[in-house]
């Protein structure tokens, strides 16, 4: 990484970790990260996760489309304007054409906001595809293994 370009994180086997910095633009008017910011916090940790995992073989360097179809989210405590975060993301497996992440964000090794996140993969209409073979197996190689959930 250069200084002109923006972190992507980096993978710790199957963890994605991404640094993120709260800003002033993140809170409310008491310096507390306004509680819709971590879901764009948690959108950042996938997309740059796609992006460290790279291109499926026979796609090409278009990653497709996703469309999140559902979140619960659990908040433990505030992050506040200046606080340094790390947002981890791992991919946790498939039901069907669905793609399921777990992420948090942390402070200090704090637990400060998780969630599970199922995504589905679109075609340019945006109509839900079913990943291709290729896909599958992509993915299967970046899944967290369940026993060490």
């Amino acid at each position: 990484m250069t200084l002109d370009h923006p972190p992507v994180g980096r993978l710790e086997g199957p963890e994605h970790l991404l640094p993120a910095r709260v800003y002033y633009e993140d809170t409310d008017f008491t310096g507390v990260v306004y509680h819709a910011n971590y879901l764009r916090y948690f959108e950042r940790g996938r997309s740059e996760f796609l992006r460290v995992m790279g291109p499926v073989e026979g796609m090409g360097e278009d990653p497709g489309a996703f469309a999140v179809v559902h979140i619960s989210i659990d908040f433990k405590a505030p992050a506040r304007i200046h606080d340094a975060l790390l947002i981890r993301t791992v991919f946790a497996g498939m039901r069907g054409p669905r793609l399921i992440f777990r992420q948090r964000a942390e402070r200090d090794g704090v637990l400060l906001c998780e969630a599970e996140v199922i995504a589905v993969p679109i075609q340019a209409d945006g109509r839900v595809r079913r990943p291709s073979a290729a896909e599958l197996a992509h993915w299967d190689r970046h899944k967290k293994p369940a026993a060490t959930e």
